[in-house]
């Protein structure tokens, strides 16, 4: 049961992405239901694709700060037998964020991002589903600098390296804990340009393990220890391809490979041996590897910058491990966005977001029954400024 947990504590909107993830971190990965790796080309290329930063026609620096609100709808669970009709807790966030990419200097160029890679935050008050997950919220914290290197007008390749704090808080029926841990990782990129109106990229995240450590306040062992367990974050490979058509109009491709395998097992290790035989046995998750297909469309007027995107998200958690901390289902995503020039330096944007989640039926050890309703809506607003 205590297992189930800590999940969380990887996750602050679990909705926007199969499993745990948050891949949406500016205006316009929002606008395109993030398909923005080959075109990506303001300030956010940093993040979403930073071998395109020695590409930009800006070669002078640009930052932009985004922020983003999030908005996670009640989660139905309808048990098969009519006992149990029960509703999550609502949840809403504010969610900052900056990308930077510095002047060109020769053929390098430099990048910084600061985001929120992961997080998830599911609070149920009614039993059964209370005693697994009363409340569970993490909240990460993703700084990642990157370097750029063109190795001729057509090809250029990108590196970064990635720290991440989270930190978190989980209550269910056998104790309450807070921790934190800080953790780190790298990214690499490349792009290639056969032809000035295309771009094909490959993009790789390594999976980073989230190790949080912290300690008990209440347990049903009556004893509070220290706690420490590992979550990974997982490794992400993406394909990427975009085409410009008559200097107006791209259409991007992206297919991304989600290496959920890596999450085999939740187990708690309690400092205290009492603590470690009655909480401490490890939960089977044998979560799978993922697909994601996203597809985005930009059109560029005089001043306005229009964009549309969606994206096909399936789940990565089978039914014998599924449960309420993290009642994940098979997503559709839609969304809109645009940006407007007020000047050659300035530009601010707006998107939107709705991730809708399909019912999926659950019959094993914890929940028989259909989990439903489940949506998840991003607003984001935005300023650029290039120097």
């Amino acid at each position: 049961m205590k297992k189930i947990v800590l999940l969380s504590l990887v996750a602050t909107t679990a909705l926007l992405a199969g499993g745990y993830k948050i891949p949406e971190s500016s205006v316009n990965a929002v606008a395109l239901s993030n398909a923005y790796v080959a075109n990506a080309n303001g300030a956010d290329a940093s993040y979403y694709n930073p071998a395109n930063m020695v590409f930009s026609e800006n070669k002078g620096g640009a930052i932009e700060v985004d922020l983003t609100y999030i908005g996670l709808s009640k989660i139905n669970y309808k048990s098969a037998n009519g006992v149990y009709d029960i509703d999550s807790k609502a949840e809403n966030f504010i969610v900052p964020t900056l990308h930077y990419v510095s002047p060109v200097v020769g053929d390098f160029r430099f990048g910084l991002s600061i985001v929120s890679p992961a997080g998830l935050s599911k609070r149920w008050s009614d039993s059964p589903a209370s005693l697994y997950s009363k409340e569970f919220t993490l909240q990460t914290v993703e700084i990642n600098p990157t370097v750029a290197y063109k190795l001729n007008d057509q090809f250029a390749i990108a590196v970064g390296a990635r720290g991440v704090y989270s930190s978190g808080k989980v209550k269910n029926a056998l104790y309450t804990l807070d921790g934190t841990g800080m953790d780190w990782g790298y990214n690499l990129a490349l792009t290639l340009k056969p032809d000035k109106d295309t771009n094909v990229a490959v993009t790789y995240r390594s999976q980073i393990d989230l190790h949080v450590s912290g300690d008990t306040s209440t347990t049903a062992t009556t004893i509070n220890s220290g706690v420490k367990v590992t979550l990974p974050l997982p490794a992400t490979l993406t394909f990427a391809a975009s085409h410009t058509f008559n200097n107006t109009t791209t259409v991007e491709a992206l297919l991304e490979h989600n290496v959920w395998s890596a999450y085999d097992k939740l187990d708690f290790n309690f400092n205290n041996a009492t603590n470690e035989t009655n909480l401490g046995k490890p939960i089977t998750k044998n979560w799978e590897d993922t697909d994601t297909f996203r597809i985005g469309v930009t059109h560029k007027y005089e001043k306005i910058t229009a964009m549309a995107g969606f994206a096909y998200d399936p789940s990565p958690i089978p039914n014998a491990t599924f449960s309420y901390e993290l009642p994940d289902t098979t997503g559709k995503i839609f969304s809109l966005g645009g940006r407007y020039d007020i000047s050659n330096r300035v530009n601010i944007g707006i998107a939107g977001l709705v991730d809708v989640e399909d019912n999926r039926k659950i019959n094993n050890a914890i929940l028989n029954g259909e989990i439903s309703n489940g949506r998840a809506y991003l607003v984001s607003l935005g300023m650029e400024y290039k120097f």
